[in-house]
């Protein structure tokens, strides 16, 4: 029998969060999570808001306090691309890096960047499974293993195109398409929690269970304050 005082572990997926610091902060202070809580981050951590420096090293340091799981989004693929291919830096820097390189010091180039930002990004995977569920960035095709899901589809297929139940039979989690009504899309086999912060939206986080049962939801305002 569990001891009386011993805090129950929580699994918790986090959407995207687009450079908004004072949306994560006043979304971790809500969770309050405990060292047994496992908090999934479902990419997109960077681009169009004022601080993905900020962004990146909260989540790093977040990783001191409790379980972080990170995955990659399209817009960390897009910074990744920019270390590699310079062709590909005019890209990000439209899609909102030129408020990332500026919430580092510099709006052209990522010489700014810390090693350990860069290490961070690089090391980011396309999915996260667990016993009942897999989290992964945008979608997916249904009728693909996880292990050979295409990148192009795990980081940018919205959800304009919504695939049938997976064959892994798990509850896919995602972000990626935001919902810019608030509300979180739950069709059962699928979740989407991007609820468009980043475009004058709201951050989402959901506590996930089992795959017919949700926990608790929390949402906060790109500033931080409570939104549900």
């Amino acid at each position: 029998m569990p001891a009386a005082n011993q805090v129950r572990s929580r699994t918790i997926a986090i959407g995207d969060i687009h450079g908004h610091i004072k949306a994560l902060v006043g979304l971790i202070d809500l969770i309050n999570p405990n060292p047994e809580d496992t908090l999934i981050f479902l990419g997109d951590y960077i681009n169009r808001g004022p601080d993905s420096k900020g962004v990146l090293q909260f989540i790093i340091d977040l990783k001191q306090r409790c379980n972080v799981v990170c995955i990659m989004g399209n817009h960390e693929e897009m910074m990744v691309n920019a270390y590699s291919d310079p062709s590909t830096m005019g890209w990000f820097l439209e899609n909102g890096g030129h408020e990332t390189l500026q919430s580092y010091g510099h709006a052209k180039n990522l010489s700014l960047v810390p090693q350990a930002h860069k290490d961070f990004l690089v090391g980011l995977p396309l999915y996260h499974e667990t016993d009942q569920h897999f989290f992964i960035h945008a979608n997916y095709d249904y009728n693909v293993d996880l292990l050979d899901m295409d990148s192009s589809t795990a980081l940018w297929r919205s959800l304009d195109d919504r695939p049938r139940k997976h064959i892994s039979r798990k509850t896919a989690i995602l972000g990626h398409t935001p919902q810019m009504n608030g509300e979180i899309m739950d069709l059962e086999h699928l979740v989407c929690i991007d609820t468009g912060c980043g475009f004058g939206g709201k951050l989402t986080a959901l506590e996930v269970i089992s795959k017919r049962v949700k926990g608790r939801c929390w949402q906060v305002d790109e500033l931080g304050r409570i939104a549900n």
